[in-house]
């Protein structure tokens, strides 16, 4: 028997050795299989005809292995927009499967940093990628000519160099960058509709980040089923209004007991500068308890938690950042970078697609 062990073990070991030094070989064959696939893979062609929801960044301006900064992507029937891009989030939409080239338009929130600063990323993959004859719309209220101008000026010479490179039938210049679609500011109580067709309806309402102003939430409306993301916002009544019987409410959530936690290490470590940071950032987030009394009041068919901060990074650390409001509401997803949620078109189902990366 122990000899019979030892010729198995040296097969085994001659195997292994041949597959080592056939590595390149056997990869190369496998990679000639798998990359046309991959490149054909799209999930927008797999999803029913409905509204579908996933987090492209469920984090904040924070780093965190599975929240990366905010960005939400809405599918609508075969149209693809993400409500801002936060950093990772136009790789993020590749690794759920879906085309950077297919994006159709950008939401934009409001203009911090960390919403925005993957609108080149984005543009230059839907550039180089899509097949559109004009810039990515990038809808927002007043102020988002400015930040489109900026990046543009930024890429203007990534502009020519690509043009020079791959010539106008793949990066043609008139179709390099952003182009500002500015909308009226919404009042209190009111709607601006941002974009109508005979199935879609997406409309911006105010929300509460001050001092950070103008700042909007969005709402969708396809078939039968609706959706609205907050944004960045304090509680806001006027969110909460509009939010009434959605089916999916996209909300912002910032745990201020941790965010406390962090403010009183800051402090005994010296660092005074992230103390005052963690002092101020919690009165104009809403905290999870919150956001389940929003959800609870408006009556929404589902909650998904994202621009999650801080991030969560330990085991059961989920428990302390919800912090009750799992008791307020029971329907609710704590988003990660991933998650995609189908709401079939005239139906009330919600299906969880995927639960992550």
């Amino acid at each position: 028997m122990g000899k019979r062990l030892i010729q198995l073990a040296i097969v085994a070991l001659v195997c292994a050795a041949l597959v080592y030094s056939q590595r390149a070989t056997l990869i190369e064959r496998l990679m000639v299989n798998v990359i046309p696939k991959r490149m054909l893979a799209n999930t927008l062609d797999e999803l029913p005809d409905g509204l579908h929801v996933g987090l492209c960044g469920a984090g904040g301006p924070m780093p965190a292995p599975k929240a990366s900064g905010p960005c939400v992507l809405v599918v609508a029937g075969k149209q693809l927009f993400v409500v801002d891009v936060g950093t990772d989030s136009p790789r993020n939409l590749n690794r759920m499967g879906f085309q950077g080239g297919a994006v159709d338009g950008v939401l934009l929130t409001h203009f911090h940093s960390d919403h925005i600063d993957g609108l080149g990323e984005l543009a230059t993959v839907r550039w180089a990628t899509g097949d559109y004859a004009s810039p990515l719309p990038v809808y927002g209220p007043p102020g988002v000519e400015q930040v489109v101008a900026g990046f543009n000026a930024a890429y203007a010479q990534d502009f020519v160099y690509r043009n020079a490179h791959h010539g106008d039938a793949v990066t043609p210049l008139a179709s390099a960058g952003l182009t500002a679609k500015p909308f009226v500011m919404p009042q209190t109580n009111t709607l601006t509709t941002v974009l109508s067709t005979e199935d879609l309806v997406i409309e911006a309402l105010q929300v509460n980040h001050a001092p950070v102003a103008p700042a909007v939430g969005y709402r969708f409306h396809y078939k039968g089923r609706s959706v609205l993301i907050s944004g960045d916002t304090a509680k806001s009544e006027n969110l909460e209004h509009f939010a009434e019987g959605v089916d999916l409410l996209v909300h912002e959530a910032l745990a201020a007991n941790i965010v406390a936690l962090l403010e009183s290490a800051a402090e005994s470590t010296g660092n005074s500068t992230l103390a005052k940071v963690m002092s101020d950032i919690p009165g104009y987030h809403t905290s999870p308890a919150e956001v389940a009394e929003i959800a609870r009041d408006a009556k929404v068919g589902h909650l998904l938690y994202y621009h999650i901060v801080p991030p969560l990074l330990l085991p059961g650390q989920d428990a302390l950042f919800l912090n009750g409001a799992d008791d307020i509401f029971q329907r609710y997803t704590l988003g990660v970078d991933g998650v995609l949620l189908s709401l079939p078109a005239n139906s009330s189902d919600i299906v969880t697609v995927r639960s992550g990366l």
